[in-house]
Formats: structure tokens, C-alpha cells, sequence
């Protein structure tokens, strides 16, 4: 239960109801005890005139003493007899007391209020004289009746509280209950759910509160959607691509060991080097994709010099004879921040397919673009057929200049690789129609990346 959200809520929602009640019951309990106090006083007070008024109308001087006097119960039942009178000569001598009055003097003080212990209990007195008369009238009451009338009033407001408490309590778990109803349609709704169904959560009646949850789901059900469509095509694909070699393994296998013929015995067994390259590029690929397609887009970055990143990649590429590779010099000084991992991955895509798309001899040049944050490779290859180009950064397309052993992911592979180091790849072909050619930009400029310009470096043999 205390997991529960509804149970969480009420307890919030009921402490916050009784600091309330709380709060409420001690600003009633000072308000009460300050206007109980004054309406109070100013009954002492009436009470005191108007028995002046009633001894100063006797003719003559007040006799030495008077009868006693009967003061009449203002409030009835535990209030009764409240008010306690004296009547006391100038001279100090008492004239006359009502019923249940104390003996002893409630004051001291010819005027005013004034506050007395007598018999172990407080008095509040009011105290007025007719000098003319030469009398003097004390009218007090005790403190502790004051106290528990404003307990009594108190009590006589929580009571019907108290006994809404359960009430109020109930409409609250209702109230928590109905508030939490959207988020248990969502889950209801999710618990019917087969794995397969990705439909968007109904956010139509949901309030404000819960639609970040709800769109926070939607957007989950997108991608996980999108990366079984991309696991299905890749498996599909694979399936697809990899029966074509294994199929020419065999067959080839068959007739390199039926034939008794040398050159068709070396012919075949080409043909199974080409496809056991073709299904070793292919497997290699797959793996890269579905790695890179789990990864989010790394912090693991680092000073690169970029000329450096290029000769490790090119130094590790077989390429055939009559291909030249050339860096440029003005590679030397571009320095970015990056992660190794992805940009050499993306840099060796993108020469790999430069040399398997060559026809015969040709070159292959890496060099600075037109900003530090820039470089490109291009090649003497046949370019691209213009109406394929939108095409040939999408997975598995493969154009008409494909090559034997391509697959159509590489250029997938590279853009994948570029966004998760925070790089962009524009293609395109050359502008003087004499090749392809592909730009890696970064998103961001790195402020210590520098640019030597100078010569250029052909390489005829491996860097």
C-alpha cells in the first residue's frame, strides 16, 4: 500500500485538510477568547452601572447596610451565579453583597479593571464609585468559568467536524480515485495489449497532468516500432542476400569438383571467393547496423587529428591494383572532436565504397572541405544515375552501377555512424561529372580545429 499512488494522495490531501482544520480551530479559539473576553468586560461594566444607578436612587445617604443583593444568572446551566457583586463604603466598609459573592474584597482598586487571587481562584473585577454617595461598587467574575465557556464554544464547533471527518475522508479516496481514472485506462488499456500491437495511446480525454505521460508513451511505441520494422527488414534481407551465395557456393563447389578441366576447376573457385566475400561483407554489415541501431548518440568524444584517422582506415583497406589513394596535405592540420569509434567506421564505409564502385584504374582523394569542420572523399568512378541519388542513403538499395560484392547498407552504415558522433553526410556527384563524391560535416565547429594547407601525397602503395 505504500507503492499506492491513491493511498499517497489521500494521506497528502487529509494531512493538508487537518493543518487546516487545525490552523482554523486555534485562530477560532484566540478570536473567540478575545471577543468572549470583551463582551465579557463590557457586562462587568453594565452590571456595575446599573447597580450604582439602583443604590445612588435611594434617597438620602446609603444606609450602613443593604439587603442582600440577588444577582440574577446571566447565562443558565453551568453559568449560573457568574457575576459576584460588593458594595463598599468610601471608608472601606462593605454595605452589601450578592448571594455567593465572597466575603473578602474582589478589588483593591477604586476604578477599572483589575485581576485578584482569592480562595485559589482569579477574579476579573470592575470597579466604579459614587463619590457623591460615598459608595463604591465591585462587580467581578471568574477567569475559569471565562476559560471553559471558550472550551464549551470550541468544543461546540468541532464536534459536528469531528463527525464530518469520515465523511470528508471518504470524498477524498473517491475524489483521489476519480482524478487517477485516465491513468488506469492507460494501464488497462496496455495490460490488454498483445507485444505486437503499437497503437498510440488514446490522449483524447486525458488531462493536462497525464498527457506528457501519454505522449512520452507514444513516442516510446514509435520507436520500438520503427526498430522491429528494421530488425524485420534486416532479418528478411538477410535471408534474401544470403541465400544467393550460399546457393553459388554450392553450385560452384559442384563444379569445381565435377569438371576435370583446370581452368574451370580455378574459374569456380573464384566465383566462391567472390561469394564468400559478398556473405562475409554482408554479415559484417548486418552486425554494424543492428549495433549502431541500439546505440544512442555517444559523449565518448576526443581530439582527432582527422589525417591521422584517415591513414589508419586507408592502411587497413586491400584495394586492387591501378587504384591510387591520395590525403591531401591541408589534412594535416584539421583536428576534431569526435568519437573514434564512429568516425572510423563512417570513414572506412565510405572508402570501401569508393574502391569496390571503380571500374578499372582510377583514384580515390581525401581532402579538407571549404571549413574546418568539413572533409570529403571523392573518386574517378562512374558517379551516380541523378534520379538515384535520393535512394542510395536508404538500406539495402542497391543502383544499377552496384558492385559484386555491395549489399546496399554502407552508405546506411555511414549516416548511422555520423549522428551518433554528431556528424552529417551530404553525397552527391562531382561537379565536373568525372566521379562521386561525399562530404562529412560536423554539426558543431570545433573551436581547436586548425587547417595547414600544402601539398598533396599520392600513394601508390599502402600508408
Amino acid at each position: 500500500m505504500i507503492g499506492s499512488l491513491r493511498v499517497r494522495l489521500f494521506f497528502v490531501l487529509l494531512g493538508a485538510t487537518g493543518i487546516v482544520w487545525i490552523a482554523a480551530v486555534i485562530w477560532i479559539y484566540a478570536s473567540s477568547q478575545r471577543e468572549l473576553e470583551n463582551v465579557l468586560d463590557t457586562r462587568l461594566q453594565e452590571a456595575a452601572r446599573m447597580v450604582v444607578s439602583l443604590v445612588g436612587s435611594i434617597e438620602g445617604h446609603v444606609p450602613e447596610t443593604l439587603p442582600e443583593l440577588s444577582s440574577a444568572p446571566a447565562v443558565t446551566g453551568n453559568y449560573e451565579r457568574q457575576l459576584s457583586c460588593q458594595v463598599w463604603s468610601i471608608q472601606g466598609r462593605m454595605i452589601g453583597r450578592s448571594s455567593g459573592a465572597p466575603e473578602q474584597r474582589l478589588s483593591d482598586q477604586n476604578a477599572g479593571f483589575s485581576e485578584r487571587q482569592i480562595d485559589g481562584e482569579t477574579w476579573r473585577v470592575y470597579a466604579t464609585e459614587d463619590a457623591a454617595k460615598g459608595f463604591r461598587v465591585l462587580v467581578g467574575d471568574r477567569l475559569g468559568l471565562r476559560e471553559r465557556l471558550v472550551a464549551d464554544l470550541i468544543k461546540g464547533l468541532l464536534w459536528p467536524a469531528l463527525l464530518i471527518a469520515p465523511l470528508l475522508g471518504l470524498l477524498i479516496w473517491i475524489s483521489v480515485g476519480r482524478g487517477l481514472r485516465p491513468l488506469q485506462a492507460i494501464a488497462s488499456d496496455l495490460v490488454g495489449r498483445d507485444a505486437d500491437d503499437m497503437r498510440p495511446v488514446d490522449a483524447s480525454r486525458t488531462p493536462s497532468e497525464v498527457m506528457p505521460l501519454a505522449t512520452a508513451l507514444n513516442a516510446l511505441f514509435d520507436k520500438v516500432a520503427l526498430a522491429r520494422r528494421h530488425e524485420r527488414e534486416i532479418t528478411a534481407f538477410a535471408a534474401h542476400e544470403l541465400r544467393s551465395p550460399l546457393t553459388g557456393l554450392k553450385t560452384q563447389a559442384q563444379v569445381a569438383l565435377a569438371t576435370t578441366d583446370p581452368a574451370v576447376a580455378r574459374a569456380a573457385l573464384q566465383q566462391i571467393l567472390v561469394a564468400v566475400d559478398r556473405a562475409t561483407r554482408l554479415v559484417r554489415q548486418l552486425l554494424t547496423l543492428a549495433r549502431l541501431d541500439a546505440r544512442a548518440e555517444t559523449d565518448d568524444h576526443g581530439r582527432l587529428p582527422m589525417r591521422a584517422v584517415i591513414n589508419d582506415v586507408v592502411r587497413m583497406t586491400p584495394r586492387p591494383d591501378g587504384v591510387a589513394v591520395v590525403i591531401d596535405d591541408d589534412l594535416t592540420g584539421v583536428t576534431w572532436t569526435g568519437n573514434r569509434e564512429c568516425l572510423e567506421l563512417a570513414i572506412r564505409n565510405l572508402h570501401e565504397n569508393a574502391i569496390q564502385h571503380m571500374q578499372g584504374a582510377g583514384e580515390v582523394r581525401w581532402r579538407a572541405g571549404a571549413s574546418p569542420r568539413s572533409i570529403v572523399i571523392e573518386d574517378t568512378g562512374p558517379g551516380v544515375p541523378e534520379d538515384e541519388l535520393p535512394k542510395i542513403g536508404q538500406r539495402f538499395f542497391r543502383g544499377r552501377n552496384k558492385s559484386a560484392i555491395g549489399s546496399g547498407l554502407g552508405l546506411a552504415i555511414t549516416s548511422l555512424a555520423l549522428d551518433r558522433t554528431g556528424a552529417d553526410l551530404q553525397i552527391g556527384n562531382r561537379h565536373d561529372r568525372r566521379g562521386f563524391q561525399a562530404e562529412i560535416k560536423l554539426r558543431a565547429l570545433d573551436s581547436g580545429a586548425e587547417v595547414a594547407r600544402g601539398k598533396a601525397q599520392k600513394l601508390t602503395e599502402p600508408v
